[in-house]
């Protein structure tokens, strides 16, 4: 059977890296974390009280895979104890609009969503 696939800079085809690229951002911890870090730099621990369902080693990994990516930056504060602080970096800042409207999508979409649902699940 021939390939069909038409891959354009428009339409790229979905590669396994991008499906692990992806499947990274929008795992159940991502987009949250990303969220709370996009109002302002915090510590692990105020996002642990901002992501209160989060288990401490969760976000442990959720970090370190953001981190990973580029997405997100530590940097130690000279306190007493030493704190760490963790930043979006300027590549996860490029994100924010996709993730809004993504956001509203789901808004939108939700009722929809629900009836269909619902129709589903009487069957």
């Amino acid at each position: 059977m021939p390939d069909t696939t038409h891959t354009t800079p428009e339409h790229p085809q979905i590669t396994a890296e991008h499906r692990e690229l992806l499947d990274q951002l929008l795992d159940k911890w991502s987009l949250l974390v990303l969220d709370r870090l996009c109002e302002r730099p915090r510590r692990f621990n105020e996002l642990r009280r901002t992501i209160p369902m989060i288990t401490q080693k969760s976000l442990t990994a959720t970090l370190r895979r953001l981190e990973r990516n580029g997405m997100v930056s530590r940097h130690v504060v000279a306190t007493r104890p030493v704190a760490v602080e963790y930043h979006l970096t300027p590549l996860a800042k490029t994100l924010q609009d996709l993730i809004d409207a993504l956001l509203a999508w789901t808004s939108a979409s939700l009722p929809e969503v629900r009836q269909a649902r619902a129709r589903y699940d009487e069957c």
